[in-house]
């Protein structure tokens, strides 16, 4: 095979190329990076690293020496801006142009904009890029109040960090409760009272209707028409799909990028794969925004250019720190008719599992490690697990 480009460097382009030379791919790899700098981990971005606890040069996805042992070209800082499928060429802004035997599109995506007045305003923030963290960083130290609008994964990680250094936080949800899309009503009202229990003021069911300030955000007026003061306002409602490249390439664009269950495009020499992908799973069309997503995806689309093409159907799951709090899921819960506790919430460690029906969909697991392993290996075969069984501490879910 030609040579193989990747429009993106995150998660799922390097695992791509790691996976390609490992299968004995021999041909050039080229990632092709907007951003300077050696690729790295985003998960960190709102966690450790946030918090200090992990240092910058420990977020590189591979160190320097991988690039030249591997022969992976990088090029970064030069964003595509174009591509020529007829011509087989990617246009580069720099004006360069590369071409390609196979094209991969791992663009990711891109942080939601907040569509009210005062968006645009100094000290709007919002938390994507290393450059987005390190800005945070830097400022840290000197806020007394924030507001954070979005009580997604995201808001809720920045929030636990801010409310940890004792700054006055509030978080601003416009849906009925935090996580709704993410975890069920049992894991959303938890979480949501330990944030509570930090000092976080969390206010569900609301909107915002502009950042207000004077030529600086000073504070967020809400639907309900009260201000609060902010020194900084992060806005965390969410990402977009990056598919603008695909869309004016005329490849098929619906939330993200849309490929067949091999991950390739309408065009059979064009693939997608990580957080821009739109995939078939369980009958309908879906994109996830998880590492574990992007890693899998790329493991996947390396078989099937090494001639073992088998269609992608790994298990999704993910995990959010939130100080004290490691929440991890596995399966998706979307549709679920019945969530059994496995646990006591009150000791701050409990499972929930998401039936539909009698089928088991997903397991939530706070603080229980263990578990969450073992969800996984349920949930990756054909889960045979009742809801009876689930919610009887005796049963071992090891014989499940």
């Amino acid at each position: 095979m030609s040579a193989i480009v990747v429009v993106g460097a995150g998660h799922a382009a390097i695992q791509l190329a790691a996976s390609l030379r490992q299968g004995g791919y021999d041909g050039e790899i080229t990632l092709i990076e907007a951003e300077a700098g050696l690729p790295y981990q985003r998960p960190p971005l709102s966690k450790a690293y946030l918090s200090g606890q992990m240092e910058e040069k420990a977020l590189a996805l591979r160190p320097e020496s991988f690039y030249a042992a591997q022969r992976v070209r990088l090029i970064e800082a030069d964003p595509v801006v174009g591509i020529d499928r007829a011509g087989q060429v990617v246009r580069l802004g720099s004006g360069a142009r590369v071409p390609y035997g196979h094209l991969v599109l791992a663009t990711g995506a891109a942080n939601r904009a907040l569509p009210v007045p005062g968006a645009e305003l100094p000290g709007v923030a919002g938390l994507r890029t290393l450059a987005d963290t390190k800005a945070l960083k830097a400022v840290l130290p000197d806020l007394r109040r924030v507001v954070v609008i979005g009580a997604g994964f995201i808001g809720l990680e920045f929030a636990a960090v801010a409310a940890e250094r004792g700054i006055s936080v509030t978080v601003i949800e416009a849906a009925p409760r935090p996580l709704m899309r993410g975890v069920s009503a049992v894991m959303s009202d938890h979480l949501a009272a330990v944030h509570r229990g930090w000092g976080t003021r969390l206010l569900t069911g609301t909107g915002v209707r502009a950042v207000v300030g004077d030529g600086r955000a000073e504070g967020v007026e809400t639907s309900e028409g009260e201000v609060i003061a902010a020194d900084l306002v992060l806005v965390a409602i969410g990402v977009v799909p990056n598919t603008r490249l695909a869309l004016e390439a005329g490849l098929e664009v619906g939330n993200g990028i849309v490929v067949d269950g091999l991950l390739s495009t309408g065009d059979p020499l064009i693939s997608a794969i990580g957080d821009c992908a739109s995939f078939p799973m369980g009958g309908q069309m879906v994109r996830l925004e998880s590492v574990q997503n992007a890693s899998d995806q790329a493991r996947s689309l390396a078989d099937r250019l090494l001639g073992k093409p088998v269609p992608y159907a790994r298990l999704p799951w993910f995990w959010s720190d939130q100080a004290s709090l490691k929440l991890q899921i596995a399966g998706l819960s979307g549709g679920h008719d019945q969530a059994v506790l496995r646990g006591d919430p009150a000791s701050g460690a409990f499972s929930v599992f998401c039936f539909r029906g009698e089928r088991l969909l997903a397991v939530e697991s706070l603080n229980r490690a263990a578990e969450h392993m073992m969800a996984r290996r349920i949930l990756a075969g054909e889960p045979r697990l009742t809801a009876g069984q689930a919610a009887d501490p005796g049963f071992d879910l090891r014989s499940a």
